[in-house]
């Protein structure tokens, strides 16, 4: 590899992981917005969106430029193969939490304040987790704590499925707060979706470690 090369790779590294860390406050500030209803908040999520999306451009192109110019082989393809794909996902989960953001603000417009459902808080606690050690096995290139991550899924999807139960039983006793009830269950499949994202994230580590791709193959788990 070429001195100019590895310096490339060097910021491509910076680059996602700042990536990684701004995308994570969102993802914090958002759930935070969820539990307080605090609706400047939930502003302050969804204005940060314009940021992530232009990191993500730029990301892209810097990883383009450099397989235009370097033509790299081996571990070093294999990086900047996981890297555009990370980088997707980590927009992606920034666009979640602006979604989560907004289903807040409307919840703080209802008149009636309801209880989030029972199965809701354990979610935010177990997505969060998944972001985190997802995002700390991308920085400490963690083989452990990758396929840890993709274990953790099927918990969030029960948490998910129990979740839409409750709702159901919920609008079904209390029809004049369907509204508010939506919107929390809206909110769920946002989170049940980041922690998908948050396996892939894992699934791509590992990938960028071993080469193997486990995705669909239930290798991780």
């Amino acid at each position: 590899m070429t001195l100019h090369m590895q310096r490339e790779i060097d910021r491509l590294k910076k680059s996602i992981l700042s990536l990684s860390a701004i995308v994570e406050e969102s993802v914090q500030k958002a759930v935070l917005a969820v539990e307080n209803l605090d609706v400047e908040l939930a502003r302050k999520v969804m204005e940060s969106d314009d940021q992530i999306d232009d990191l993500e451009v730029d990301l892209e192109e810097e990883c383009l430029k450099i397989l235009a110019l370097h033509q790299p082989v081996a571990n070093d393809l294999r990086f900047i193969i996981a890297v555009l794909k990370i980088n997707n996902d980590l927009e992606r989960i920034g666009d979640l939490a602006g979604n989560i953001a907004e289903r807040t603000i409307a919840l703080a417009e209802e008149k009636e304040r309801i209880v989030a459902p029972s199965h809701f808080p354990a979610m935010v606690v177990g997505v969060e987790e998944m972001l985190k050690k997802s995002l700390d096995a991308l920085v400490n290139l963690d083989l452990r704590l990758a396929a840890q991550v993709c274990r953790m899924d099927d918990q969030i999807d029960k948490l998910h499925a129990q979740t839409y139960s409750l709702v159901k039983q919920k609008v079904r006793s209390n029809p004049d707060q369907l509204d508010s009830f939506l919107h929390y269950l809206t909110i769920s499949r946002h989170l049940e979706r980041i922690a998908d994202l948050a396996t892939n994230l894992a699934e791509d580590v590992i990938y960028m470690i071993e080469g193997d791709i486990v995705r669909h193959t239930g290798l991780a788990r």
